[in-house]
């Protein structure tokens, strides 16, 4: 494979969320040459006020460095798509490839672009290809009348993160970790009510909660309202804290309904050798095996997914197979080295 030139436009790295941390840990792994404009707000200023310096400059790399071609990373919500459109109009002005990799995905949008009130088409029909997370999303765009190619890929795991790593499979350990944005649309309320059900069986348990948000003081105040006992807030983690709490976990947790793409926290969790408890959203449907990583739950009853858990917790020898499973699972399909890889031969396809 010859090296080619990407340019990359991606959110300031530093602001939280899923696709600035995606392309944060793959930036050590490139073996192309691959360059980030970023794009968005930052340093507490609006990304509308952004908009047209970030694209002056765009426009500028195109011009001086050339890339071979573009990769646009919008989700699928209306100012990212509206965004997007207009880096998609300029690189192909210039007759770039432009790769589009479509990131979140929120239903009420989906919906809109069903419902003919943001013409889908029309503004990503010159696009060369798209990256997509998950089956659904890919059958949903050729719905929308893409005819490109449309390639599936996943978030990532940072290498770094399992070097060295030795899982140790206490019995004793009952620790239950969320580790999530602290939002409602996140599980976190179901997850309170689940640690509530597992605390009768085993009052020895323990329930660790990672992450800030909108819902965080309302959690600490039903915690506190209604005497839950063994539960740890530890903030935004990162670095060996991030570590820390995976290391020290049994068993993840993330009842979610919000419109997921891949979670890379689901995707972590695995890599540390935890069993999964969540919901069938987004890409894990398309790899996740039932009862071998674990358990993806429609309900939202805390009652099913406390009995699972509770097997779990029970059952040493399946809770030590699903954790081995998944550890060797993540380590072939989801390290950073590997991700980075895979997204290069597919531009790479495209030239």
């Amino acid at each position: 494979m010859k090296k080619i030139s990407i340019l990359i436009n991606t959110p300031h790295l530093h602001k939280r969320g899923g696709v600035s941390n995606h392309y944060k840990g793959l930036k050590g792994f490139w073996k192309q040459d691959v360059r980030y404009h970023t794009v968005g707000s930052r340093h507490g200023i609006s990304g509308l006020l952004w908009m047209m310096p970030d694209t002056l400059l765009f426009v500028l790399k195109l011009a001086f460095i050339k890339p071979d071609i573009v990769l646009l990373n919008p989700s699928l919500q209306l100012n990212a798509l509206k965004r997007d459109a207009l880096y998609l109009k300029v690189s192909k002005y210039l007759k770039i490839p432009t790769c589009i990799f479509m990131h979140g995905w929120e239903v009420e949008v989906e919906n809109a672009i069903d419902n003919k009130e943001f013409n889908f088409y029309e503004k990503y029909k010159k696009a060369d290809a798209f990256l997509v997370l998950a089956n659904d999303f890919k059958l949903k765009l050729k719905q929308w009348g893409v005819n490109a190619p449309i390639y599936l890929t996943t978030t990532k795991v940072d290498d770094k993160l399992i070097e060295n790593l030795k899982i140790s499979y206490d019995k004793t350990n009952k620790t239950i970790l969320f580790l999530s944005r602290i939002e409602e649309n996140k599980g976190i309320l179901i997850v309170l009510k689940v640690f509530k059900e597992i605390l009768k069986k085993h009052p020895d348990a323990k329930l660790k909660i990672a992450g800030n948000g909108g819902a965080l003081k309302k959690v600490k105040r039903n915690v506190s309202n209604e005497q839950i006992p063994n539960i740890d807030f530890l903030g935004n983690v990162s670095g060996d804290n991030l570590i820390g709490a995976f290391r020290e976990s049994s068993i993840y947790i993330l009842p979610t309904t919000h419109g997921e793409g891949m979670p890379t926290s689901i995707l972590e969790a695995m890599a540390f050798g935890l069993p999964i408890i969540s919901r069938p959203v987004g890409g894990l449907v398309d790899f996740f095996e039932e009862d071998k990583m674990g358990y993806l739950l429609e309900s939202l009853q805390p009652e099913e997914y406390s009995e699972k858990m509770i097997q779990l917790l029970e059952n040493h020898e399946k809770y030590k197979a699903i954790g081995t499973y998944n550890h060797e699972y993540a380590k072939e399909y989801f390290m950073a080295s590997k991700v980075a890889l895979k997204i290069e031969k597919q531009l790479f396809e495209l030239l």
